[in-house]
């Protein structure tokens, strides 16, 4: 059983809307402020084009909408098991659950204390807004936690993947700190690999991610 911090987290919910589309969050001072998640694809669309027209198009679309799929469905997995839910495997793919339980020993040996999931965050420092998949102790230390899965590694990280996510990891960090005044600086990737049995797990500190982040926003906010 996972245990969960009772912490007084009084932001539960923040609007959206999309606009040609990006993703944009109201906050409840009135602000608006893109999706980080929006701000880092941004940057990695001329990469995902370049791959689309390597690969053929009709090719990308079904790796990208399986990926997609499976991608939720072990981020609601991940999720219900840290809330001590008991998931259902009735409709669940059965690769899914195979991915799934790549990364099971990793939550239930490492992770605990569960402070928040799937939480809805922003700051007016970054004038940025997301949501974030975990906040919890991993091996005792408080850490804005990240689950992915990948077709490949992510060792060496020749794409970039890996940057990019701990950069968004840092964004939360920052968001957590400025709204409940609790600092983390633990960012943690967790990544099941297609071909790998076991999984792939990726440390860093905010502080090593975050000025590039905020350069990231400043070019985004020139653009649009």
């Amino acid at each position: 059983m996972f245990n969960h911090v009772s912490a007084d987290l009084p932001i539960n919910k923040l609007d959206r809307v999309n606009e040609n589309g990006k993703r944009w969050y109201l906050t409840p001072d009135g602000n608006k402020y893109p999706s980080i998640t929006t701000v880092l694809s941004w940057f990695s669309a001329k990469a995902i084009m370049e791959w689309r027209d390597r690969v053929g198009h009709e090719t990308a679309n079904k790796i990208t909408t399986q990926a997609s799929r499976s991608g939720t469905s072990v981020h609601q997995m991940a999720e219900n098991h840290l809330n001590n839910i008991i998931w259902k495997t009735e409709k669940t793919m059965p690769y899914d659950i195979e991915t799934f339980l790549k990364i099971k020993p990793v939550l239930d040996e490492r992770i605990d204390n569960v402070w928040a999931q799937e939480h809805p965050m922003y700051s007016d420092h970054l004038g940025l807004a997301g949501t974030v998949d975990c906040v919890a102790e991993f091996d005792g230390r408080i850490s804005i936690i990240d689950f992915k899965t990948s077709r490949q590694s992510m060792i060496g990280d020749k794409y970039g993947k890996l940057e990019k996510y701990f950069r968004q990891a840092a964004g939360y960090a920052v968001m957590f700190e400025e709204r409940y005044k609790i600092p983390i600086n633990s960012l943690i990737i967790i990544a099941a690999i297609s071909d790998k049995y076991e999984p792939e797990v990726f440390t860093s500190k905010r502080d090593e991610h975050i000025d590039e982040l905020i350069e990231m926003v400043a070019e985004y906010k020139n653009r649009f």
